[in-house]
Parts: C-alpha cells; sequence; structure tokens
C-alpha cells in the first residue's frame, strides 16, 4: 500500500510527514524541480525521510515516471493537488485502475469554456463568452460587448497568460500575434466589473462540510504592474455578500459534478465577481485548495488546512476537525477574522527587504527573495515577494492592521534598476 503524490511546488507549505504521520502504507513523492529555488528552497538531496522523493525537469516525463513507481511501490492511491497536475493524475488514476475522480469527473473544472456551459445550465451567471477559432471570430463578439475584452487560456491558472485589451487597437495586434493558425485553446470573455471575491472549502464524501468566502481588496490581473501592498481579507459571518456567496459557490458545485461520478473529496476555490449593480457572477471554480496562502488564511479562521484535509480525506484517514463540525449540525464559522497582506516581484535588484514582524497578530510571514539578489517579473499572481497573515477579533480591525503593515512592508522594501 502506497501513496503517489505529484508534487509542483515548494515543500514548505506541504509537510506530508505531519499531514500523513497516522497513514500506514509508503509515501512516494514525485516532485518538479523548477518549483524549489524560486521560492528560497534548495532542491531536495535525498527521500527527506519518505519513503521515496525524486524530482522531474519536464512534464512529459510525469505519467512514464508515475507508471513506473506506482508499479514498483504498488501504490494505492495516486494525488496531485496542483492545478497543472490534476487533469493529468486523473487520467492516470484511470489507467491505472486506482480509485479517485476520473479525467471526466475533472474536465469541468478545469476546462473554463465548459465549466461557464454546465453553471450557466446550473443558472449560475457568467460572463458572456465565446471560444473564437480564428481572428475573424473576434469583431462580432467585440461589436455586442464592447471593451475591454478579456483572452485567457481555457485551462490556464494563476492569471497566467491573462490578457485585458481595453481598446480596438490593442485588439488588432492582439489578434495579428496570437492567430497566425486556427486554434480552440482561448477563451474570450465580456469585461465583468466590480470586486473579486473568493469561497474556499472542502467537499467530504461529495458533501461541503466547510466553507468560507473572502474578498480581494486589488484587481488580480494586475500582478505585473502594482508594486504596493495588496490586502485579501476574509467577509464576515453577517455581511450581506456571505450568505449569497456561500450559496452561489453550492450551486456552481451541484452543476459541475457529474451524476454518479467520482469526485467524492476534494478542496475548492471558486472565483465570484460582486459588480457594481450587486450581482454575483461566476469567473471561475477549482476543485483544489486556493494557492498563495489562502490554505494558511482557511487555518487561521478554522484550523484546517484544505490542502492536507483534501489529502487525508482522498486516503480514508480521520479528519478531526471537519468530525466535530458535522457532529455539531451548525454551519460552521470562524472564531477570528484572518487575511494577507502581500507584494509582488517586480523586476531588480532586490536594495533592502522588511525585517519580520513582531506583532503577536502576525500569524505568518515570508520572504521570498533575500538582498542583493537580481529578480524578474512575476509571472503570476502568486509569484510574491513578501506575505504576511493577520488575525483580530472583527473583519474591520484586521483590514486595519493588513493595510498598516502593508504600508510598512513599502517603506522597507527596495527594488532598484540593475546596475549596467
Amino acid at each position: 500500500m502506497s501513496v503517489l503524490i505529484v508534487h509542483r511546488s515548494p515543500l514548505e507549505p506541504f509537510p506530508y510527514h505531519r499531514w500523513l504521520r497516522d497513514y500506514e502504507g509508503a509515501v512516494v513523492i514525485l516532485a518538479a524541480r523548477d518549483r524549489f529555488e524560486p521560492f528560497g528552497e534548495k532542491v531536495p538531496v535525498g527521500n527527506l525521510g519518505y519513503t521515496h522523493l525524486e524530482t522531474f525537469d519536464d512534464d512529459d516525463q510525469v505519467a512514464e515516471r508515475v507508471v513506473r513507481l506506482a508499479a514498483e511501490y504498488g501504490t494505492t492511491h495516486l494525488i496531485g493537488e496542483h492545478e497543472a497536475d490534476v487533469l493529468r493524475v486523473a487520467t492516470l488514476r484511470e489507467q491505472l485502475g486506482l480509485p479517485g475522480p476520473r479525467a471526466a469527473d475533472v474536465l469541468p473544472f478545469r476546462d473554463k469554456a465548459l465549466m461557464k456551459e454546465h453553471a450557466g445550465r446550473a443558472g449560475v451567471e457568467v460572463a458572456p463568452h465565446t471560444v473564437p477559432h480564428t481572428a475573424a471570430d473576434v469583431p462580432a463578439f467585440a461589436e455586442i460587448h464592447g471593451f475591454p475584452l478579456v483572452f485567457k487560456n481555457r485551462t490556464s491558472f494563476n492569471s497566467i497568460g491573462l490578457r485585458i485589451l481595453r481598446h480596438r487597437d490593442a485588439l488588432t495586434a492582439f489578434l495579428a500575434e496570437e492567430y497566425g493558425s486556427p486554434r480552440d485553446d482561448l477563451l474570450l470573455e465580456a469585461y465583468v466589473p466590480g470586486r473579486m471575491c473568493h469561497v474556499d472549502g472542502l467537499v467530504v464524501n461529495g458533501e461541503t462540510v466547510l466553507a468560507w468566502p473572502s474578498q480581494y481588496q486589488y484587481e488580480l490581473a494586475s500582478f505585473g504592474t502594482d508594486p504596493g501592498s495588496r490586502v485579501d481579507l476574509a467577509l464576515d459571518a453577517d455581511d450581506p455578500l456571505t450568505d449569497r456567496l456561500l450559496e452561489l459557490t453550492a450551486q456552481t458545485l451541484a452543476g459541475l459534478r457529474l451524476p454518479g461520478g467520482h469526485l467524492r473529496d476534494h478542496a475548492f476555490h471558486a472565483e465570484i465577481f460582486h459588480t457594481p449593480d450587486d450581482r454575483l457572477v461566476l469567473c471561475e471554480i477549482a476543485c483544489r485548495s486556493g494557492g498563495g496562502k489562502i490554505r494558511e488564511v482557511f487555518h487561521t479562521l478554522f484550523g484546517v488546512n484544505l490542502a492536507e484535509y483534501s489529502i487525508r480525506a482522498q486516503l480514508g484517514l480521520p479528519l478531526p476537525e471537519v468530525e466535530q463540525v458535522v457532529r455539531s449540525g451548525r454551519r460552521p464559522k470562524p472564531a477570528r477574522m484572518a487575511g494577507q497582506v502581500l507584494m509582488m516581484k517586480r523586476p531588480g535588484l532586490i536594495h533592502s527587504l522588511p525585517v519580520a514582524p513582531q506583532e503577536p497578530w502576525v500569524e505568518h510571514f515570508w520572504l521570498y527573495a533575500r538582498t542583493g539578489q537580481v529578480v524578474p517579473p512575476a509571472a503570476g499572481s502568486a509569484d510574491f515577494l513578501t506575505v504576511a497573515i493577520a488575525s483580530a477579533p472583527t473583519r474591520a480591525e484586521c483590514e486595519r492592521r493588513l493595510r498598516s503593515l502593508g504600508a510598512r512592508l513599502e517603506e522597507q522594501v527596495q527594488v532598484v534598476a540593475v546596475p549596467s
């Protein structure tokens, strides 16, 4: 008996040795080599206490190596929590006859066009959209919906490749650049104004057992141009949006779940626009835990790490915090508020970085660069320079603390031009 984990992150946020301390089988990890050094971790040497740990450089190697490792270690469960792996891992489960979601279960959460089709049929509002196969398919959509227009890859994540085109000249240039031949991997959407909210939670045996909404106080797509501090904050239980966001997420999950499917135990991360005219419009939803430090914020709210509990649920291990909530029969509410403040990487030479905050309400603090280092621009919405998580008795106080800390981070971070 063994669990094989395809891993595509630094290891610090994923202490599998602690999460799986009561798992009686072997723990085998196949990790992406390029995800360590950009986050300040050394590439693992040796097995680090796991039954086996090896790294890969080329995505094309993953399927073959999973099959080999599964045969060598008698794999009974195959897990991949990163958005880039959930569909591949589901396909390999099916190929190897292992339990867990199949490709058909996962595809509505990965293909944004299919996702919007399923959600729309379930009565969830989504942005007007189309899949333009050629440049000639775009002008009619632009005439109807106007600018800005949003292009994104149908299976992208972390806002990678997202383009917001605000005028016709930008659209013309984009089409000339991207449509040398027909393609079906891009989704074109009408722009939805408003603040982005996200709902994160856990499904066990097909039932949502934990969920809570937060709100980004910034525009996700500005990760490459925003040099300041960015705040993401949980909503109060009595916020008028809280129940509406939870209900829309439940409706979306029901709409995407296949009848009789195998997607029974998983975390989720939904992103939902709250428009100026008070509508809720689904942006997208994933059947894995949120990236960045969303897991750590959720842990501060509920004492549950969504990635840990998702994996434990898939392995049939006890879920003590969740079981306590289920026995209570009440919808769980956070005992305190929490959120995060972060700064994105931006190109240049790191001249100075913040000192670790000492306030007792700072739950976690991370730096992803060192003084004297030359860093490239942020490659996605989770490519952070620094992040802090704070807690407070109320949302208002939590926001005050985060913004005060963010102002201090801005003062202490200095990135200068690289000397020629």
